[in-house]
């Protein structure tokens, strides 16, 4: 039988050097005479932001910073450096659970009571548990091993142990997302994902709080509607919801310039909160909220801003701008102490000088109760925060 030759591939260049100063290339991808001219290169300059897993800092990193530096050194580039800002993305680990088979049985104990007898920790699929509660029907046809299985239980639930380990087939603790959108939406596992710490940090996948962030959305949506009656009206924000959007416009403004994507969303249940206790329903707040959920909850965020009767994409609205004046105290909280130990609390009208604090705070029925009498040898105050009185 005849063997078929082929020539052995000699030439490294599109795998070390493609692969690595590409980003040069696409500033001027029609150039036949030079990877990129010097005067596109001066226009686009080097990359604003690059964002990689911790890999990449050993790999594709170095190897575009031996290019850039090589070309920059040649004058073939403008800047000696690729990349302005680099921020490497943390892992998303595996949460594994466990089941406890007592030995040479196929019976399974649960977690609370697996100290009273000798058993194997076995690794589970965790697509078949739930909070850590285990679906023994789906257990028993995981595997034929399993089939016949009994359970010794807890209140009549098999509770799983668990533990953050590296997401692995063999660990059975790999989440199909699909599955995560197909039980609560791709905007429930989008900003779960943002909830689960900073961007930067790995962090284990934990399913037991998404339920926390179906139910936020969930209010989100009842802040337009009741039951399958749309409720935004058209009358002036009072001062306390425009105070509630504006603080989060600013700090979710500031988040995503800082990547803290994870303060985000909890700003967002903050804010959703404040509304639902006021029972917002100003079409003014409502649509800045929707504009400025867009970037972490997109689907939603376009099916309310076409029910608010936009016919233009929420993708394309300006992000408001924050008003300062929304955010200023009417009141500030001061905590009264008496040598050094809080006792109770007073709201004063922003502004009070420490002089009225001062006097306000001795001449309060419960501070007499606390002084007994006796006259303080000190009064220090912290401006809008703390009265101490040394007695």
């Amino acid at each position: 039988m005849e063997t078929k030759k082929y020539p052995l591939e000699l030439n490294t260049m599109p795998g070390f050097a493609g692969s690595s100063a590409y980003y040069l290339r696409y500033q001027d991808p029609h150039n036949d005479n030079a990877l990129v001219s010097k005067e596109a290169n001066e226009y686009w300059r080097n990359v604003d932001l690059y964002i990689g897993g911790t890999e990449h800092a050993t790999g594709h990193l170095i190897y575009s910073r031996f290019w850039n530096k090589f070309l920059f050194d040649l004058g073939l580039i403008a800047d000696d450096e690729p990349f302005k800002k680099l921020i490497n993305q943390g892992m998303i680990q595996g949460r594994s659970n466990f089941v406890y088979r007592i030995k040479n049985t196929n019976t399974f104990v649960s977690f609370g009571l697996k100290d009273q007898y000798e058993v194997t920790p076995i690794h589970v699929d965790v697509n078949i548990v739930s909070n850590d509660v285990l679906d023994m029907e789906a257990f028993k046809n995981w595997n034929p091993e399993y089939k016949t299985a009994e359970f010794i239980l807890e209140e009549g639930r098999y509770i799983c142990g668990w533990a953050v380990e590296k997401m692995s087939k063999s660990m059975f603790n790999v989440v199909n997302p699909d599955n995560v959108v197909e039980k609560y939406g791709a905007d429930t596992l989008r900003l779960y994902e943002m909830f689960l710490g900073p961007l930067e940090q790995s962090k284990p996948w934990d399913t037991n709080g998404i339920d926390g962030v179906s139910r936020f959305l969930r209010k989100l949506w009842n802040l337009f509607f009741k039951g399958d009656e749309f409720i935004v009206s058209n009358e002036p924000p009072t001062a306390e919801e425009l105070k509630s959007i504006h603080k989060l416009i600013k700090k979710v403004g500031q988040d995503i310039e800082n990547f803290s994507f994870n303060t985000s969303v909890a700003a967002f249940m903050i804010c959703v909160n404040e509304l639902q206790s006021l029972g917002c329903n100003k079409r003014a707040v409502l649509s800045d909220l929707v504009v400025v959920l867009a970037p972490f909850a997109p689907h939603i965020a376009e099916e309310l801003w076409h029910r608010l009767g936009n016919t233009s994409t929420v993708c394309d609205a300006h992000f408001p701008d924050y008003n300062e004046e929304y955010l200023k105290e009417n009141s500030v909280k001061y905590v009264v102490s008496f040598n050094g130990k809080s006792r109770f609390s007073l709201d004063f009208p922003a502004g009070t000088s420490t002089e009225e604090v001062e006097k306000t705070v001795l001449t309060n029925e419960t501070s007499q109760k606390w002084m007994e009498g006796k006259t303080p040898k000190k009064v220090i105050i912290v401006p809008n925060k703390i009265v101490n009185v040394v007695i």
